[in-house]
């Protein structure tokens, strides 16, 4: 199948593979596991307490706020038969399943698509407000809204968006920035410098990729924001290192590499959610921080079953790293989501009734990272020994030697997703997004709230809420 969006090619070597367990013109800024003690980030303390009086009861202190971009439920269930014991009699519980609550519609307000984006999405849950395709905490109007970060910042809380995407991709942007368009990513990035809260910046702590986007011919944000005071950093040695309450990391050109593919140096989703979590906790008004697993959506718009895995893998770590925090603070609600299913995954083809596990955790790489290294040269039979842990048929190596024949990156890619989809009898229906309900989890104060059928709006009215934030939502 062709794809849509191929997934970023990584050239970064890791150590180990799976452990079981419209485009439109850019304008300007687009106005229209160590724990450490950090200095603190936070501010707007006096505006803070004068609206103790206004939050809600059971308000926590803290709210953590994941989203597992794209992953429906055939991933989660997916996931939970890749963890599972083959000698137990019943299928082992994974961590999200004890904090499932309940689940939420998706679709966007879009004149011409009613299937939404992760722009759309992001902002229906950051807003509370439906809005096009593309659009980063703006409405239909094109008029900015205030997100629930904002809010929080107002509140006097530290702040903080994590990702293992692009830190300006289309997920955090919509939590931290304000744009017509997702695609304008430097105005994006431009917005989380520029834009303040009572003169100060109003997000403490933004990890992720996308060195690119911030070191620029036209403008270097990393100076920017290291003459702001912010620690600036780009390995995992680095973070841990370093002890700034307000902190820019940036570890990656583009997005991360998968987390089967990355090396040692780079930091996991997990150690970029507990460094956040370390930094902020030393507000003493509290925090929000949004952590995205950004790449599960683009293992499925690939059609990678080995990336897709390789991604629930790293968001499911850092979503148990926040349970492990909320449950020690005892005072931190943690909420996690999905924007969108996509890839129209299914668990089983063919009309066989299994789905094989054993297949995908026999890839010690993605298929994107095999391609790639034929690509550039190395042996077909080679590079298939080297990081698959199976005895593949001649027809199987026939099939990527075929591929590597024409020569075309996307071609041997496919043809190696292929033998993983077969063996596993993975099916996709699209190279895009799915329309389905996805699911909602929760734990901590206030978590029974985020219970039943929500849309996806309802989570900002709930955090507005929470927060104490006088915000009206006036959805145009």
């Amino acid at each position: 199948m062709k794809k849509l969006f191929p997934a970023a090619v990584v050239a970064a070597v890791a150590v180990s593979s799976f452990t079981p367990s419209a485009p439109t013109e850019a304008h300007g800024n687009g106005k229209a596991d160590v724990h450490k003690e950090h200095k603190n980030p936070g501010n707007g303390k006096a505006k803070g307490k004068e609206k103790e009086k206004n939050k809600d009861k059971d308000a926590p202190k803290n709210i953590i706020f994941l989203i597992g971009d794209g992953v429906g439920t055939s991933y989660t269930s997916a996931y939970r038969y890749l963890q599972d014991d083959p000698t137990a009699r019943f299928t082992e519980a994974v961590s999200f399943d004890s904090y499932l609550v309940g689940q939420q519609m998706t679709y966007p307000e879009d004149a011409h698509q009613n299937i939404t984006d992760s722009a759309s999405a992001a902002t229906a849950m950051a807003a509370g407000i439906k809005t096009y395709n593309n659009a980063i905490a703006v409405d239909n109007d094109e008029s900015e809204v205030k997100t629930v970060l904002e809010a929080a910042k107002e509140q006097g809380k530290a702040t903080g968006l994590v990702a293992s995407s692009e830190i300006t991709h289309a997920t955090p942007a919509s939590f931290g920035a304000h744009d017509i368009s997702r695609r304008n990513m430097n105005a994006i990035a431009d917005d989380y410098f520029d834009e303040r809260i009572d003169g100060e910046h109003k997000i403490d702590v933004l990890l992720g990729g996308g060195t690119k986007l911030f070191d620029r011919i036209d403008r270097d944000l990393t100076d920017e924001f290291q003459e702001s005071g912010y620690g600036y950093v780009t390995s995992k040695e680095e973070l841990f290192a370093n002890e700034d309450g307000q902190v820019l990391g940036l570890f990656a050109e583009g997005g991360l590499p998968k987390m089967i593919d990355r090396e040692d140096s780079v930091p996991s989703l997990e150690d970029m959610t507990r460094s956040a979590i370390d930094r902020l906790e030393q507000d003493e008004d509290g925090f929000f921080l949004m952590v995205e697993g950004s790449q599960v959506d683009w293992a499925g718009h690939d059609n990678d079953i080995v990336a897709a895995m390789s991604e629930m893998e790293d968001y499911d770590r850092a979503f148990q790293a926040a349970i492990e925090f909320a449950k020690q603070d005892e005072n931190t609600l943690v909420v996690a989501t999905a924007d969108h299913s996509t890839g129209g995954f299914s668990i089983g083809a063919d009309g066989i009734y299994n789905w094989f596990a054993e297949p995908i955790l026999a890839a010690r790489r993605t298929p994107d990272f095999m391609a790639a290294e034929i690509t550039e040269g190395a042996g077909v039979e080679e590079t298939l020994e080297r990081y698959i842990d199976l005895e593949l048929t001649d027809e199987e190596i026939a099939s990527v030697k075929k591929a590597a024949d024409e020569g075309e990156y996307l071609d041997i890619d496919n043809a190696i997703e292929r033998i993983f989809d077969k063996r596993s009898h993975t099916g996709w229906t699209t190279g895009g997004h799915t329309g389905e309900d996805v699911p909602v989890y929760a734990y901590g104060p206030a978590s029974q709230k985020f219970a039943g059928n929500l849309n996806n709006t309802d989570h900002a009215g709930i955090i507005f809420d929470l927060l104490g934030a006088d915000v009206t939502i006036d959805d145009k």
